[in-house]
C-alpha cells in the first residue's frame, strides 16, 4: 500500500494536476470568458490591448496567490479536522 506521505514528498502527488479535468460547466465559463475577451479586444486600440494584457497578468498573478491560500486554508482545515477525530476525542474517551 502507497504511503501519500511519502508520495507527496517525493512528488509522486502533484495538487494541482488532481484536477486537470475540465467539467462542462467549467468548460461553458472558460467559453464565455474567451468570447468576452475577444469582444473587447476588438474595441481597444494596440495601446489599450497592451495595458489590458498587463491587467490580465496582474490579475493572474493575484488568482494564483489567492488559490494557493486557499489551497493552504483547506488543507490545514482537514488537518484539524483529522486531528480532532482521531487525537482529540481519544483523550476524553467519546
Amino acid at each position: 500500500m502507497s504511503n501519500i506521505i511519502e508520495d507527496f514528498y517525493y512528488g509522486n502527488i502533484e495538487p494541482q494536476e488532481l484536477t486537470t479535468e475540465i467539467t462542462p460547466r467549467l468548460k461553458k465559463k472558460l467559453s464565455e470568458l474567451v468570447k468576452k475577451e475577444e469582444e473587447l479586444a476588438a474595441k481597444l486600440s494596440d495601446e489599450e490591448k497592451e495595458k489590458f494584457a498587463n491587467y490580465a497578468s496582474k490579475y493572474n498573478e493575484f488568482s494564483s496567490i489567492s488559490i494557493s491560500d486557499g489551497f493552504v486554508s483547506g488543507f490545514r482545515f482537514g488537518a484539524r479536522f483529522t486531528y480532532d477525530t482521531f487525537v482529540a476525542n481519544s483523550k476524553g474517551g467519546v
